[in-house]
């Protein structure tokens, strides 16, 4: 790939199914931008995560479409307190069922192994596979979303004192605050 991939994707968030749902940005505004605008871009995305794919058809993309937003609205919801919309716990389980991938240790890292005949949805039930983790697991209550301007990224909160209120201080952290020494 030509374009940089931290130049195209967010990939700061330490939960891969939320970095997943960065590939949306400035979610709140009117007019958020989408990262996965081809399937080169899914590729691209899945690639630097470590879930290399040969191929990503244009249906694979609406599959994943698919799947970082029910893991957002999920999210979102259990970040206001509210109960996920059945539709979208039924997408995230039948993706997650649906994935053959296998933890492997390689070279003192863990990696996934994808099968060869379905690595884009091997893929997809990985992303899923965490999203459940994450978001029926014990830290389900430090879910939230950002407060930065426009964002709404999702993000757990594992401050001490659970007050974080930005998904990354090195963006919207830092866009916060640098408002507030120019309103000053």
């Amino acid at each position: 790939m030509t374009e940089d991939v931290r130049r195209v994707f967010r990939m700061d968030n330490e939960v891969l199914a939320f970095r997943f749902t960065a590939t949306v940005s400035d979610r709140t505004s009117r007019t958020p931008r989408e990262r996965l605008t081809d399937a080169a871009r899914l590729k691209m995305w899945l690639g630097a995560t470590g879930l290399d794919v040969t191929d990503v058809s244009p249906t694979d993309l609406i599959d994943a479409v698919e799947l970082r937003e029910a893991i957002y609205r999920i999210g979102s919801a259990i970040a206001a307190g509210e109960q996920p919309e059945s539709k979208d716990v039924r997408t995230l389980n039948t993706i997650a069922a649906a994935g053959h991938a296998k933890a492997a240790l390689e070279h003192e890292r863990a990696g996934w192994h994808l099968t060869q005949t379905t690595p884009v949805s091997d893929a997809l039930g990985v992303l899923a596979t965490d999203a459940i983790r994450i978001l029926g697991g014990p830290d389900r209550g430090r879910i939230k979303n950002c407060e930065g301007p426009g964002c709404a990224g999702l993000f757990l909160d594992t401050s001490r004192g659970a007050n974080r209120r930005w998904c990354s201080m090195n963006t919207c952290g830092n866009k916060v605050k640098k408002s507030r020494i120019t309103a000053s």
